[in-house]
């Protein structure tokens, strides 16, 4: 089959021929119909991340046709579209897998990283972690919910305790443009922030809803209740404390950020709070494609030949693709 895998010297994908993946006890081996290119695969490519498999396949917003089962898989038919996500597996057994925390799991195998993922015409995965997709996303517009969309997700929901009314949203790519959605239907106040200068992404998130949108280095015209950060920039977060009030809470959602400066105790005094969000739980992605399935998003894709897939790495890293860069074999 048809690869593209990262070359060992860094920042770019090759092309390579690999046998199609047989499927283990609880694997299915699925015909990649389409595969988001998400920002987690650029930290892999560039080294943010720590190598974990030579030559690796990326890409876990995979969506798939399931063409082969494992002895032990028996939860999706042969022939049906599924999706698979970041989390892979875990061990079952750890102390956080005990506390139904698998997210954090200390043995966990991600798609894409640990494993081949979805940048090929087919990939192998174990079916425990795959999700049923709705039928209402066509394959290129339910590929960027598996990642940008369960990762935003569990975000916005981690600021729930902050019972935001009015929610920001630092850095507008694929995860922010389906929150956005997500959170104005719910009755909230979206404040988009892009980068200096990127007009084209704040009327794309007026487009969608937002209430405000400007500058990641400007104030919104009223302090947040909460704030969600995708951009990897570690000085959003002293920024996203200042424009939050009292009690908010600011959430890092991404795998990887640039170093946090330091600032003043009078940003995060008040009881604000500040987390980060690891990975998703199954539980997360049933919530989520339950809610996503009878609420019609609108999902902004570029689609992208596989062979292509340098190019559309280069649109995502360089800031020209609004919404989500898809692969399709």
């Amino acid at each position: 089959m048809f690869a593209m895998t990262v070359d060992p010297s860094g920042r770019t994908l090759r092309w390579a021929a690999r046998p199609v993946p047989r499927a283990a006890e609880h694997d299915v081996v699925v015909r990649v119909l389409a595969c988001g290119v998400c920002r987690t695969d650029l930290h892999i490519m560039d080294g943010d991340l720590p190598p974990h498999k030579t030559s690796v396949v990326p890409g876990h917003e995979v969506v798939g046709q399931v063409v082969a089962r494992g002895t032990r898989a028996t939860r999706f038919s042969i022939g049906q579209r599924i999706g698979i996500p970041w989390l892979g597996q875990t061990c079952g057994s750890c102390p956080f897998c005990a506390l139904k925390r698998e997210n954090l799991c200390d043995r966990p195998v991600f798609t894409g990283y640990d494993r081949d993922g979805g940048f090929a015409e087919y990939a192998a995965a174990d079916e425990r972690f795959c999700f049923a997709l709705p039928d209402r996303y066509d394959d290129c517009h339910a590929a960027p919910l598996l990642c940008a969309g369960l990762i935003g997700f569990r975000a916005w929901r981690l600021a729930a305790e902050a019972m935001p009314r009015r929610l920001g949203l630092y850095g507008f790519g694929a995860a922010a443009h389906i929150i956005c959605q997500i959170a104005v239907a719910q009755g909230q106040e979206v404040y988009a922030f892009t980068r200096a200068g990127d007009g084209a992404g704040q009327r794309f998130a007026l487009s969608l809803g937002a209430a405000w949108a400007g500058s990641s280095d400007a104030f919104p015209p009223v302090a947040l209740d909460a704030a969600l950060i995708f951009a990897p920039v570690g000085a959003l977060v002293p920024a996203a404390l200042a424009a939050t009030r009292k009690g908010g809470t600011v959430v890092c959602a991404g795998i990887h950020m640039s170093t946090i400066p330091a600032f003043d105790y009078r940003l995060l005094w008040g009881e604000r709070v500040l987390r980060s969000v690891a990975n998703l739980t199954r539980q997360d992605g049933d919530a989520f494609f339950s809610l996503v399935n009878d609420l019609p998003l609108q999902i902004h894709v570029q689609a992208f030949a596989l062979q292509d897939a340098n190019r559309a790495v280069q649109a995502l890293r360089s800031g020209q693709v609004n919404g989500a860069a898809v692969l399709v074999p």
